[in-house]
């Protein structure tokens, strides 16, 4: 089985690139982020003529989360809620923002994620993203107690967990996507029991899965890798490779992001 993460940057504007790759890669699920389209308007049918099923939760302009799958996936659900319950905070409706789609394939439960960016360390929006990182420590650790599936938790965590992780990590300490607090609060969701996926087949700095439109980003290769594939134990020991595919940032008007696949 091989599993794709995948922020396009809209669905609409990159929905040829999608096609495309998909032909070329036909990855048995395809999780997407930032597809910045209400679920009436996503554009379904030609990625239904390629074989796939659609699983999407949109808002116009901003955010969506999507699943695309072979085969068809049970136990579907949108956002925190649906598994929290009580539990999510009342005076914090993170799921308005759609960034949270979940749904099970054979023995593994795929959660698709779109992490807050955070505009600017000590932000009131980078306050709201460590709020939401926690959030999602409890919604993990809740569907590890409730569910015997395996889960493969992927998507732009637009966090670079580590300073290999970023072209120059010099000076990075007090920047969006690498602040300690960050990291510690992404430290903390995945000690619920979550290895990153990339990490098991290389251990070098170097690879990027984003990289910056502006200044030559990728032509430079002055990216970060934020997008990943987080495993359970035993899903981690059955995968047998993980690799980011850059082909699809050389194309015209491409996604800042490059696709990143797992394969078990």
């Amino acid at each position: 089985m091989k599993i794709a993460t995948w922020n396009v940057n809209s669905i609409r504007t990159r929905q040829q690139h999608v096609v495309d790759w998909l032909q070329n890669n036909p990855v048995d699920v395809l999780c997407l982020q930032e597809t910045k389209v209400t679920d009436a308007d996503f554009p379904r049918d030609c990625f239904e003529k390629l074989g796939y099923h659609l699983y999407i939760s949109g808002q116009k302009s901003y955010n969506g989360v999507a699943i695309f799958s072979l085969q068809p996936l049970t136990q579907i659900s949108t956002g925190f809620a649906p598994v929290l319950g009580d539990l999510l905070a009342e005076d914090l409706d993170f799921d308005s923002q759609k960034r949270v789609i979940t749904g099970v394939i054979g023995e593994i439960r795929i959660v698709n994620l779109y992490v807050p960016n955070g505009a600017a360390v000590d932000s009131e929006k980078y306050d709201y993203k460590l709020r939401w990182l926690k959030v999602l420590k409890d919604y993990l650790k809740t569907l590890r107690e409730k569910s015997s599936e395996e889960l493969c938790v992927c998507g732009d965590f637009n966090i670079a967990l580590e300073d290999r992780d970023i072209y120059d990590p010099k000076g990075k300490e007090n920047h969006i996507m690498a602040s300690p607090r960050e990291r510690q609060a992404l430290q903390k969701v995945l000690a619920i029991g979550l290895k990153d996926a990339f990490r098991k087949f290389t251990a070098e700095g170097g690879h990027f899965s984003w990289w910056d439109y502006r200044q030559g980003g990728f032509q430079r290769n002055r990216g970060w890798r934020i997008d990943h594939h987080y495993l359970t134990p035993q899903l981690y020991e059955r995968a047998i490779s993980c690799r980011i595919d850059v082909e699809p940032r050389k194309l015209p008007q491409p996604s800042d992001h490059a696709p990143v696949i797992v394969e078990f």
